[in-house]
């Protein structure tokens, strides 16, 4: 078997067309590299057979079964099966065993298509939800507001610094007890003084032009100890626990390795290092007060999102991977591999590449654990949410692999089961009855947008990067303006953001940014010298135009923020992800700017509707 052809049995593309068009060829070590981290160094392996079969809409009929088996379904019924597998079956994961040698299959039964929004044409704001602090906050915006898009809730690693990215967590399943409210935790009022101490510690934070992550974390943890040596238990805690199982009682008995033995599992003593090793267990037994006080930040944190997920429908954010030092990689670390990361190539904003230092799941291992990993990461963001919005999307088509020790540019794409890991989102999407958005921004190729439409996940359409006018873009989309990675509506006009990308040493696209500066102003009839105020409500005009079933409005621009929330490609040269917004949320709330938003985006949804 040549190199050739070891690399298309295991998915790797040995080229892709960039974002210019162009055809880039990967380096062949590059190939061989992942080859190898995949096929455990054989190349001329083959990929392990399925355990899964997916029966429904758009799939063909499942093989017949060989020889006498026993189907149980989720709900418990047992089927005999010899032969055809039954048709209609119920939504759900079913198990399959044969009966001569017990092998057994899962059986996903799904509804082909993920559920659409209810009620459109609708509109909301997105907002960073740390940099939305309050007079109340402790320093970082928190669950007392309700919201429409969020940035990814996932939570850090425990300990200090904090992690500041919500898109590098330790887990993707579990939410930052940053965000909790203390105020609201049972309990709290009987602290007196105590409480009265921190909060106002906390809420002196709110002065500070930067969101210290690490103040944030000492003065909450103390709090939130002081409350759990108080807790007097709660069935509801216990049921919490009990339905939660095995994934929240791992991720706390991490959460504890962690803070006991550092960060970086993989230099744990041997006998943590792999979840399922008898020293684990007795570790967890030796610290049970610990792990269970991690499953209660868990519950309060869940608690308070479910509180606040009643006054307006929350449209969560799925990071695209997590941290190699985090739980989600020592949990299911048998999935990852854990030599590569996952980034972008490069494009016109980013013509160095990415490297997002995230381990990618490997595709032939997710599949020989049933997707299990998979499934619980969609549920478990697909919870108390009204919409669930998928970063990266692409990454269930393929993903750009980049081995350790070579540059971002250096990277291949990898094919991932698109039509499995698509199934299992729309089954998840109905249980939850949440819609689902798909980040299909970048290096696209056109089969992917086709089948995301096939498959109800709206696209996400920007005003930056589409090169028609809004009334073009379609229905089954969310439309914006810009993201958290790319220019403010002020900065990109004033000029500001090219500014701050030259001051850190990066080299900007000036040419493409200045081309969205004048067709920008072209559109909107507006001088150079137009107030950003005028320039964001003119966008906000152009927006309202697009036919889509939803639109979202930055906060970010109703305040004419000039800094963008991230800066790709930096890490300590610019404050990613710890710019508040310059106004408390009750000065946002009288504030006209956002309010003149509101009217237009809330003109237009009426009108439609």
């Amino acid at each position: 078997m040549g190199p050739g052809e070891a690399a298309s049995r295991w998915g790797v593309d040995e080229g892709y067309e960039d974002a210019r068009g162009g055809w880039r060829v990967a380096p062949p070590a590059t190939v061989e590299a992942i080859v190898a981290s995949m096929s455990g160094g054989d190349g001329q392996a083959s990929p392990p057979l399925s355990p899964v079969v997916f029966v429904g809409p758009g799939r063909p009929a499942a093989p017949p079964v060989d020889g006498p088996a026993r189907l149980v379904l989720e709900d418990g019924t047992q089927l005999d099966v010899d032969g055809a597998l039954p048709a209609d079956l119920p939504l759900g994961y079913h198990c399959l065993t044969r009966l001569e040698d017990g092998r057994q299959t899962t059986v996903v039964a799904g509804p082909g298509r993920a559920c659409l929004p209810a009620n459109v044409p609708a509109w909301g704001w997105a907002v960073q939800l740390y940099g939305l602090r309050s007079s109340r906050s402790w320093g970082i915006g928190d669950l007392g507001a309700g919201l429409l898009l969020v940035n990814p809730l996932h939570v850090a690693l425990p300990g200090l610094p904090q992690t500041a990215s919500p898109y590098f967590p330790s887990s993707r399943r579990f939410r930052n007890p940053l965000y909790l409210r203390v105020e609201d935790v049972p309990g709290a009022a009987d602290l007196g003084s105590e409480l009265d101490d921190l909060a106002a510690a906390g809420r002196a934070l709110n002065c500070e032009p930067r969101i210290d992550r690490d103040a944030v974390f000492r003065l909450k943890t103390d709090a939130l100890d002081r409350l759990w040596r108080r807790f007097p238990g709660d069935p509801a805690f216990d049921r919490f626990c009990e339905e939660e199982g095995a994934s929240l009682e791992g991720f706390a008995t991490f959460s504890v390795l962690a803070t006991t033995h550092g960060r970086g599992w993989q230099n744990w003593p041997e006998g943590l290092r792999h979840p399922d090793r008898p020293d684990v267990a007795a570790f967890k037994h030796e610290h049970a007060d610990e792990v269970r006080f991690h499953q209660w930040l868990q519950w309060l944190v869940d608690g308070q999102l479910r509180a606040a997920s009643t006054a307006l429908p929350v449209v969560h954010d799925l990071a695209v991977g997590v941290d190699p030092d985090g739980v989600d990689a020592w949990l299911w670390q048998d999935s990852f591999a854990l030599g590569m990361k996952v980034g972008a190539p490069p494009d016109e904003f980013n013509t160095q590449g990415q490297d997002w230092g995230l381990p990618p799941f490997d595709p032939w291992k997710l599949r020989s654990a049933a997707y299990l990993p998979f499934v619980q990461t969609i549920r478990a963001a697909l919870r108390h949410a009204g919409g669930l919005r998928l970063d990266h999307v692409m990454g269930l088509f393929r993903l750009f692999w980049i081995p350790q020790g070579v540059s971002a540019a250096e990277g291949a794409y990898v094919r991932y089961p698109a039509a499995d890991l698509l199934d299992i989102v729309a089954l998840e999407s109905h249980r939850a009855g949440a819609y689902v958005v798909g980040e299909d921004l970048g290096t696209v190729e056109p089969r992917v947008r086709a089948e995301l439409a096939d498959r109800n996940v709206l696209s996400y359409r920007l005003l930056w990067f589409e090169d028609g006018p809004p009334e073009g873009y379609p229905a089954q989309a969310l439309a914006a303006v810009t993201t958290h990675d790319l220019p403010t509506v002020a900065g990109l006009w004033t000029g500001s953001d090219l500014d701050d990308q030259r001051s850190i040493g990066l080299q900007p696209n000036e040419e493409a940014t200045e081309a969205i500066r004048r067709r920008l102003a072209d559109t909107l009839g507006l001088e150079d010298d137009a107030r950003p105020d005028e320039v964001v409500a003119g966008t906000c005009e152009l927006l309202a135009r697009a036919p889509s079933m939803l639109l979202t409005a930055a906060l970010d621009d109703a305040l004419a923020v000039k800094e963008r929330p991230n800066m790709p490609g930096t890490t300590d040269e610019w404050p990613n992800w710890s710019i508040p917004l310059p106004l408390p949320l009750e000065e946002i709330e009288d504030d006209p700017r956002p309010r003149r938003m509101a009217d237009l985006l809330r003109r237009r949804a009426q009108s439609d509707g």
